[in-house]
């Protein structure tokens, strides 16, 4: 027990299944790792919801008209062309290709192997947060730091080890302020924040194997919206740092930009974290979701088809740029996209379809000047590759200036045009109710069509179709979007799907479940600001 400043003292509880409770693997959580994420609890818990807050408020403003823009009371330095980011460490010096996925034991393993310089292992988007999932994948990460990990296949029997010579550096993405960790409570209920239990959990056994590994404790920070929950973070990682007795600096983190407001405050968030900072990173999916999400009472800002918002429109490319610009004016590499195609075995003219627009893709990334990208897939690693050490032959682009300078915020939030089709309609709710269902199931990266989709995806979906609803969007077929057509279009969806599978399988695979959520979020009055509030507080929290 850890006294808090008030005088009164916490225990951390455990609300879990008892059969758990004594399972090697939870010895994770043994008493000096309780002691610690109490500590950051006590310590962060009252400014995380206070940031919350704020969130709740911008969002009214922006409800009833205002829009965002770069903060005012930070315009003197972001003017004052001094300061940078501290060093880099060796090993996240060469980024240019990231591989991403969640934190399954044979994921982590083929990852690892895969020749990417960098794996960012997703305890997020890409993690469905049932209680065994986020330890399971605690346990992963900390075999991948011990150099230890290995995977036998229970169905076929093919084994999985570390091979490669030079193993991808290990990132971790915890998750984001918004998300808690409802399993891990003090004695008056409250649950810690997801970000800090994921943090505090890893930090705490790897950090001091990492460094003696020649590596170090490096993290991906999520859906930041405010400089000032990136100065949240420099505390967290600040305290940490003294707490373990770790040297001063030697948490690196890589942020990314995956939000409207966040991209107004990349400057300001760089400011923050320049002691831990090494990265910005361009999160697309999620940020066309923020977008959606911050204008969703606009209707003049209405998004057309998800698979019409490319990285080419004009509000895409200003943010890509604009992220691009102020991180090598201030000494931090800007990292690319997702590329979300997975090879179809089998069928050389898809593959060769999907690689020509990854191509494309990364060679845009490249020639603007990214540091490096991010794939979903092994299979397309050496394509990332083979187009960034055409196009990048140092480790690095820092020391190229960018030909961008400071967007203008209508630069940042001008929307695009394109078709809002019926099948754009279908594809969310396709896209989405699948989501959710696996979701439910356990898994949080989900392969649809050939794409790897997570969490922001279905995001997407969900918002998209809510705002286009309460707005009453024409589509160009010449429906109109309104309660009877989404409701007949999920219907259809939910008939279809019943007569594929039996009963049976329909209940297991939690699609009456997925249904029941994504209408209700498609037709609430004010929809959540994340899918996984809702999803987590009824069908996972404890």
């Amino acid at each position: 027990m850890i006294g808090s400043g008030g005088g009164r003292s916490f225990s951390l509880l455990y609300f879990l299944d008892t059969r758990m409770l004594n399972t090697p693997k939870h010895a994770l959580l043994d008493a000096g790792c309780k002691q610690f994420l109490l500590a950051l609890h006590q310590k962060f818990e009252p400014t995380r919801q206070a940031l919350l807050a704020a969130r709740q408020q911008r969002a009214a403003q922006f409800d009833a008209g205002d829009l965002p823009d770069f903060p005012a009371e930070t315009a003197q330095r972001r003017a004052d062309a001094e300061w940078q980011t501290t060093r880099t460490p060796e090993d996240l010096q060469d980024r240019r290709v990231e591989i991403t996925g969640p934190c399954s034991r044979k994921m982590v393993i083929n990852a690892l192997n895969s020749g990417a310089q960098t794996f960012m292992a997703c305890l997020e988007d890409a993690t469905s947060p049932h209680w065994e999932n986020v330890i399971d994948g605690q346990v992963n990460l900390r075999d991948a730091i011990a150099k230890t990990i290995a995977h036998t296949d229970a169905a076929s029997g093919k084994q999985y080890a570390l091979t490669a010579e030079r193993p991808a550096t290990l990132i971790v993405r915890p998750r984001g302020w918004h998300l808690s960790e409802s399993h891990v409570r003090d004695d008056s209920g409250q649950a810690i924040a997801g970000a800090l239990f994921d943090f505090g959990v890893y930090i705490y056994h790897n950090a001091q194997t990492a460094l003696d590994n020649g590596t170090g404790p490096y993290f991906y920070l999520p859906k930041l919206e405010h400089y000032l929950e990136a100065r949240l973070w420099a505390e967290v990682l600040a305290f940490a740092e003294a707490e373990l007795k770790l040297p001063p600096q030697s948490i690196k983190v890589t942020v990314l930009i995956e939000t409207l407001p966040g991209a107004f405050h990349a400057e300001d968030i760089i400011c923050e974290l320049r002691e831990y900072l090494v990265g910005l990173n361009c999160g697309r999916w999620d940020y066309i979701f923020s977008y959606i999400k911050v204008f969703r009472r606009h209707a003049d800002r209405i998004l057309p088809d998800r698979a019409a918002v490319t990285m080419a429109v004009p509000f895409m490319r200003a943010y890509c740029l604009h992220v691009i610009d102020v991180c090598h004016r201030r000494g931090a590499h800007a990292i690319g996209g997702m590329a979300a195609q997975i090879p179809v075995r089998g069928d050389d003219a898809a593959n060769a379809e999907a690689f020509a627009r990854v191509r494309a893709d990364k060679t845009r990334e490249a020639t603007d000047g990214h540091d490096g990208t991010w794939v979903a897939h092994p299979g397309l690693v050496g394509l990332a590759r083979e187009v960034f050490d055409a196009h990048m032959p140092g480790p690095n682009q820092l020391a190229r200036a960018s030909a961008a300078t400071d967007p203008s915020a209508s630069a940042l939030i001008a929307p695009c045009d394109g078709a809002r089709s019926m099948a754009g309609v279908r594809m969310n709710i396709e896209v989405g109710i699948t989501y959710i269902a696996a979701w439910l199931g356990g898994l949080g990266a989900v392969p649809i069509h050939h794409l790897m989709e997570d969490a922001a995806t279905a995001e997407i979906c969900r918002s998209q179709l809510w705002q286009w609803r309460v707005h009453g969007v024409q589509l160009d077929s010449g429906e109109q979007v309104g309660d009877k057509l989404l409701l007949d279009a999920i219907a259809a969806w939910e008939s279809a799907k019943q007569a594929e599978l039996d009963a049976e399988s329909y209940a297991a695979q939690r699609f009456p479940d997925a249904v029941g959520l994504f209408r209700e979020m498609v037709m609430a009055d004010t929809p959540p600001d994340f899918l996984t509030l809702p999803a987590y507080d009824r069908f996972l929290a404890a």
